[in-house]
């Protein structure tokens, strides 16, 4: 596997903006650093494109650094009977877990059975699911008697139980792989700069020519011509459609219904164990993980409207209860609120039917939607972590066929190794605890920087911050330790604890103020749940 980890390139401020101010009609610019806009970013890299990349904060700060962890085709789709996204995604999956092997990898999970029904019922649809893989398959489906299923599951509630399903998805790091997405497309000559805002568009004519985006740390702003102009603001794609469709006098009809997971983190000794639980049907219908990853237990997620746009949405308190006591039929062990370390919400961007008024978003499609609009904005969003390649591949045709670009050919990322993806397998997996193994080929760079033998916490050292302020576009302590490591959604009160360490490091490196303060208060709310006052990670 050939990779672009040999020189890791520098990710310096002033240089980017340089670029920056320079002008040039780029061919594509993306609004939106997430995994679709960074996607859409490296494909049109990947095939000679002129690409600039704007992302209001930091990348993958909103949805796509609040997963479930998971790269799968979607076990529930297929109950659904929406094969043709499950085989997508079952196919990408695959690509996914190739491209980064250091950042996804596969991962049983076993269903349990407490009803005899079950066992077969469950059994049945995932050997469909096996079949639908074919040669993207990661193993076969397996009937399991009561002794294996607490094999695989040790601390699973044994009364009643009758058996069980192991089947095979995978998992990944979502905020790492989207800082590679972002590093692979740098490499391939995309300008990317974080905490830029795009503040409007540009048109003449009736037709958008490009934006206007201001730095967020200076306020100096930049006007950036392009071709094609992509819309990849998730959740917040209307906002800008808005935008557009007042420059053109048109109303614009709102496309995204938000919904809310809620997700929370205890200790692996819930569920010692390298699967995963999955209960495909809890008492509301809605499905229940506890999967293990980087020496954690993460349990969620739910399914909730949400009428705001929150960058920090707040969980309510009857998801929390929902997964406790949840998590309560099916652990031998109760989670209680005290156990948990960290508690975050993610909000998913799911399209609204034409004639949908909100309501149940649980029966709303995942497929994503690309829309161009008569000025020829782009917009792309719904989707899910997974297909985030094939919905890259799909804005671009969309280009294509509005003629806003020159076609040329599809496929330039299916075998496109990511930053710091290894020549060799990795022994370490997903759900053991982060650590060196976690920058894959780059490891060895980031051990010739200072402090590579100073641990400011196991899995985190000194170097690993310099690191990622110098190749990792890292400007504040929550970049630091939300996304680069993920101990703020590991544990939020040690990260709270870390914090004034890091920002020491930070700021010796940048030279700014990493926001130490606004960090506190951050890792305070992921450390309490609604509802249950101080008692969570007491």
């Amino acid at each position: 596997m050939t990779t672009d980890s040999e020189a890791p390139s520098a990710t310096d401020r002033a240089a980017l903006l340089a670029r920056l101010a320079q002008p040039q009609t780029y061919d594509v610019a993306v609004i939106g650093g997430g995994a679709t806009g960074l996607g859409v970013a490296l494909d049109a890299a990947a095939r000679g494109f002129s690409v600039v990349l704007v992302e209001s904060h930091d990348f993958a700060k909103g949805t796509s650094s609040r997963a479930t962890k998971l790269v799968h085709g979607g076990v529930r789709y297929l109950a659904q009977g929406n094969i043709a996204l499950v085989r997508e995604a079952l196919h990408e999956r695959t690509t996914l877990l190739h491209n980064a092997p250091h950042l996804a990898q596969p991962l049983a999970f076993v269903m349990p059975s407490y009803r005899l029904w079950e066992t077969p019922f469950y059994g049945v649809g995932l050997k469909m699911y096996d079949a639908l893989a074919g040669k993207a398959g990661l193993g076969s489906t397996e009937f399991l008697g009561r002794m294996e299923t607490l094999r695989c599951l040790p601390t699973v509630r044994a009364d009643g139980l009758k058996g069980g399903v192991k089947y095979w998805d995978g998992q990944f790091d979502d905020a790492r792989l989207a800082l590679a997405l972002a590093r692979t497309a740098a490499g391939r000559g995309a300008l990317l700069v974080n905490y830029c805002p795009a503040r409007g568009l540009l048109h003449e004519a009736g037709k958008l020519v490009g934006l206007v985006c201001e730095d967020a740390e200076s306020g100096r702003r930049f006007e950036l011509r392009a071709r094609a102009v992509v819309n990849a603001t998730g959740v917040w794609v209307d906002e800008l459609r808005q935008q557009d469709g007042q420059a053109l006098g048109k109303s614009v009809r709102p496309m995204v219904a938000p919904s809310q997971g809620v997700h929370i983190v205890v200790d692996r000794d819930f569920l010692p164990s390298d699967h995963a639980l999955l209960v495909p049907k809890t008492a509301d219908g809605r499905v229940l993980f506890a999967v293990p990853w980087l020496g954690k237990l993460i349990l969620g997620t739910t399914d909730s409207p949400r009428h705001d746009l929150a960058r920090e949405p707040l969980a309510f308190k009857e998801e929390v209860d929902f997964i406790l006591s949840e998590s309560a039929k099916y652990l031998r062990r109760a989670p209680a609120a005290s156990d948990v370390r960290s508690i975050w919400v993610g909000l998913r961007p799911l399209v609204k039917p034409q004639d949908d008024e909100g309501g149940n978003t649980k029966a709303i499609s995942r497929e994503h939607t690309v829309l161009v609009s008569s000025s020829g904005l782009i917009t792309v969003t719904g989707g899910k972590w997974t297909t985030y390649r094939a919905m890259a591949e799909d804005v671009l045709q969309k280009c294509f066929d509005a003629q806003l670009l020159p076609a040329r050919p599809a496929g330039v990322t299916q075998q496109l190794a990511l930053v710091g993806a290894p020549a060799q397998p990795q022994r370490k997996r997903m759900c053991d605890a982060q650590g060196l193994h976690s920058y894959g080929a780059d490891a060895a760079c980031v051990q010739q920087l200072p402090g590579a033998d100073q641990w400011l916490a196991d899995g985190l050292s000194e170097a690993m911050v310099r690191f990622a302020a110098r190749f990792e576009y890292a400007r504040t302590v929550e970049d630091m330790l939300a996304r680069r490591s993920r101990l703020l959604f590991l544990d939020a009160r040690r990260a709270a604890e870390l914090a004034p360490r890091v920002a020491a490091i930070l700021q010796e490196e940048l030279g700014r103020d990493p926001q130490l303060s606004a960090f506190v208060a951050l890792a305070q709310q992921y450390s309490q749940l609604p509802g249950y006052a101080d008692r969570a990670g007491a």
